[in-house]
């Protein structure tokens, strides 16, 4: 019985159920490049070429163990640029007696895979994914009954499940959470090493001129390309982590600097959310670090949350609520996405780091999408869809079941509150205080009022004025209502005219 394998772009996993079971000398495997995966969002330069030389180098790895491996390269004449195109085209090819396929990372194409079950006419054997440590029939019992999904609450079950910093039913330490002794400001490091970088091999030189041919109009800088491409190479990039960054991690976790856009930040989820790296072994390995005296618990644990905890919960969420989650909508706004978004010109020092290293590097680290273009986007009241499609384009981490939840649940608190307790709106004062990006700009964040004032600062008080009847019953906003309420007229008619104006200023690009 000869299967037809099919791999995804995402997918890149030796231990991947469809490659479970595979026999070199019988089994196909079949990998496609195509252009509609490109192009139904403008990605950035760089994610389309780290995904697509990432696909050939698993395919070699493959070739290497015996299989057969049908490759269609983007560039192909006969290639149909559509999923289901090129799957017809190896059945023919191929004849197999049945195809085996794991379940999409992603809605819109899982729904693609079930509509192949319904109408090709052979065998199917559509599997679960099998990445992550919650599959999803968990993640529902887990969240069956619950009237919020706090994430702690599911982070210990996922401790108390994986036995990691556990002594015996209890937490190591005596604490589940370490961000107290964690997210302090940073200060510039000369010495502060960069994550590990790889040189193109031939094979990713020819997929960047693939790239810089077919998406030369896309989003970003498409050179220097310095991400891992193989198994190998992000394990590399995983033990630099571990080495050097991972004992400073939690400290400098929420820190911004002008200039050191990595910080001690482990650029490992690019590689995590397409296959390249196994979550659980890495989390194992900083726990050793730990246990070894390398790395403080502190740093360890907040490191190992966000992959048990954060990365689990809003996958979780993503297939609790699709498909309808990445069009909710909970303060009715639409404006536009302003131009700045995709050029970074703005006199705005703190959006025009975090979009401008965005363009050069596809990747901002967690605190600069939520608290910088995601808290501007919220309070701007930016259109949700566009801002979703925007966090989906530009990062090489960006997959829609990972970003959603975070654009729509986390930084604009689009769907009334299932993820977060309640909106991460900030003024100028947190940015000021977690980076120095405040000493370059052309606004102050000491100033309240007039156009000199940190545009943060009145649209911040503009976005708590005009949505107090959804906001005001949230035990958490009581302190923020009791001031706005404290205020004057004159004071919310100064902080009214002020957001008018900067808004005004957006929409034409004078921001």
């Amino acid at each position: 019985m000869t299967s037809l394998r099919v791999i995804l772009g995402d997918q890149l996993s030796r231990s991947i159920s469809a490659l479970q079971g595979a026999v070199p000398g019988r089994d196909v495997i079949l990998m496609v490049e195509v252009q509609e995966e490109a192009v139904y969002v403008g990605h950035h330069k760089k994610k389309i070429a780290f995904i697509l030389a990432a696909m050939r180098a698993f395919a070699d790895a493959l070739r290497a163990e015996g299989f057969a491996v049908d490759y269609v390269k983007m560039d192909d004449p006969a290639n149909s640029g559509c999923f289901g195109g090129e799957l017809e085209r190896a059945i023919a090819r191929h004849r197999p007696d049945g195809l085996v396929l794991t379940e999409a990372s992603e809605w819109r194409v899982v729904q693609m895979q079930r509509a192949w079950v319904d109408t090709l006419d052979l065998p199917i054997h559509l599997l679960a994914d099998n990445r992550f440590i919650c599959d999803t029939p968990r993640f529902r019992a887990w969240a069956q009954g619950r009237k919020t999904f706090v994430m702690e609450h599911f982070y210990r079950d996922m401790r108390r499940l994986t036995g990691l910093l556990m002594d015996g039913d209890q937490p190591a330490g005596g604490r589940w959470n370490f961000d107290h002794d964690n997210r302090k400001p940073a200060k510039h490091d000369l010495f502060l090493q960069m994550p590990r970088r790889f040189e193109p091999d031939a094979r990713t030189q020819e997929v960047l001129s693939l790239v810089d041919q077919r998406f030369g109009h896309h989003f970003g800088d498409l050179e220097p390309f310095w991400f891992a491409t193989t198994q190998a190479q992000a394990e590399a990039a995983r033990d630099h982590f571990i080495a050097n960054h991972l004992p400073r991690f939690g400290e400098t976790q929420d820190a911004m600097l002008d200039g050191q856009p990595f910080l001690n930040h482990a650029v490992l989820a690019l590689y995590f959310n397409i296959g390249l790296l196994e979550p659980l072994d890495v989390c194992r390995r900083a726990e050793a670090a730990w246990q070894a005296g390398h790395a403080p618990l502190a740093a360890v644990e907040g490191f190992i949350r966000q992959i048990i905890g954060w990365r689990e919960y809003v996958r979780g969420i993503y297939w609790l609520h699709a498909p309808d989650y990445a069009n909710a909508n909970y303060f009715g706004v639409g404006r536009p996405l302003p131009d700045l978004y995709w050029t970074g010109q703005t006199k705005m020092a703190c959006m025009r780091a975090a979009i401008g290293q965005t363009r050069k590097e596809a990747y901002a680290h967690h605190i600069q999408r939520l608290m910088v273009t995601g808290n501007f986007a919220l309070l701007a009241g930016l259109d949700p869809h566009d801002v979703h499609e925007w966090y989906l384009s530009v990062y090489a981490d960006a997959f829609e079941w990972v970003e959603v939840p975070n654009t729509i649940g986390m930084a604009l608190f689009a769907d009334g509150g299932i993820m977060a307790s309640k909106p991460y709106a900030a003024s100028g004062a947190y940015i000021n205080r977690m980076s120095d990006y405040c000493a370059g700009c052309s606004y102050d964040p000491n100033v309240k009022a007039g156009p000199r004032a940190c545009p943060f600062n009145p649209l911040y008080w503009d976005f708590i004025g005009r949505n107090e009847d959804k906001l005001a019953g949230n035990p958490r906003m009581g302190p923020v209502f009791a001031t706005w309420r404290k205020m004057g007229e004159a004071r919310r008619a100064e902080i009214k005219a002020d957001a008018a104006r900067i808004l005004e200023a957006l929409d034409h690009g004078r921001l």
